[in-house]
């Protein structure tokens, strides 16, 4: 099979297998359950067990941002939305950009979907949803969290299907050229939380930083070349330190997305809320700011007539 269209259902028998990507289905889900598996990542222990959700959207107060700070205290916990998959986006992200940039039946790419937040969130909102882990594990977590049913007073956009794969974000193989509506997603950071257990090829959370950033432009040239003209692709990116000075890692994952041929549409500052963890590691004893911020690069892949006026919005250095 040669590009998912964005109509497409879930339908096991037809599973795309090239470029290396393997659908996880619901039957690879209940044969998962039969063994009592365990999902380790970082030493958190998840399991699949089915979920009853008792709420299936955030709570009357929530507002679609405006601004470009984004601030959810909050995180979300609808649905089976759950933080405890490290490093995972609040779903109120995934959900604002699906709701700004897509229309209800349109396809959302999430090439780094971990825990399956983006894949939740396209199938409450009504749109049709794709995502993929080179972490077995992970894939395999994302389809549990995809197994709840869904009350049809919950949805008035109607329901969105959705498909979880094993496979790599740095081949696209399996969509057509121009066959995506929107691309989402969080990568990892290099040697940041370590999502696999070293046995993974290919796994971005345990490159070094050079090999980080040569992969990061790979992922880049596979969301353009998928996506459909005028349609925008959405990167959440954070910093770290090294011996207690600043590493840039959003500048080098910027720069690649601009150099694949994006225009940057908009650069969104995202508080981060509950690092309880991390500033108690530090306590007092430290001569630096601790990193409360990411950056939620929005790209936009360009018409050709474009191109000209929105120079100085590419990779113009």
């Amino acid at each position: 099979m040669h590009g998912i269209a964005a109509s497409s259902t879930y339908a096991p028998e037809d599973t795309p297998r090239a470029s290396g990507w393997t659908e996880v289905t619901r039957k690879d889900l209940e044969a998962a359950r039969r063994r009592g598996l365990r999902i380790v990542v970082d030493d958190v222990e998840l399991g699949l067990e089915p979920f009853r959700p008792k709420a299936f959207g955030p709570n009357q107060e929530f507002e679609v941002p405006r601004t470009t700070l984004w601030s959810f205290p909050d995180r979300g916990s609808w649905a089976t939305h759950r933080g405890n998959y490290r490093g995972n986006w609040s779903p109120y992200i995934p959900r604002t950009l699906i709701l700004k940039y897509t229309e209800p039946g349109q396809l959302v790419l999430d090439p780094m979907c971990g825990s399956g937040t983006t894949l939740v969130e396209s199938r409450l909102l009504g749109r049709n949803a794709v995502g993929a882990d080179i972490n077995p594990d992970a894939a395999l977590l994302s389809r549990a969290r995809l197994d709840f049913d869904i009350p049809s007073e919950h949805l008035p956009w109607g329901e969105g299907s959705a498909r979880t794969f094993r496979g790599d974000a740095t081949n696209l193989g399996v969509f057509s050229d121009g066959s995506v509506d929107l691309v989402a997603t969080h990568p990892p950071y290099a040697h940041i939380i370590k999502y696999t257990r070293g046995e993974v090829d290919g796994d971005l959370s345990r490159m070094a930083f050079p090999l980080f950033l040569e992969a990061i432009e790979q992922v880049a040239k596979e969301a353009f070349r998928v996506l459909r003209p005028g349609k925008h692709c959405a990167v959440l990116a954070g910093d770290t330190r090294k011996h207690r000075h600043y590493v840039p890692v959003s500048l080098g994952i910027l720069s690649s997305f601009l150099k694949a041929g994006f225009v940057l549409k908009e650069d969104i500052i995202k508080a981060q809320h509950n690092m309880k963890t991390t500033r108690e590691g530090w306590g007092g004893r430290y001569d630096f700011y601790l990193l409360a911020h990411e950056h939620l690069f929005i790209f936009r892949k360009p018409l050709d007539a474009e191109r000209a006026g929105l120079r100085w919005s590419t990779r113009w250095w």
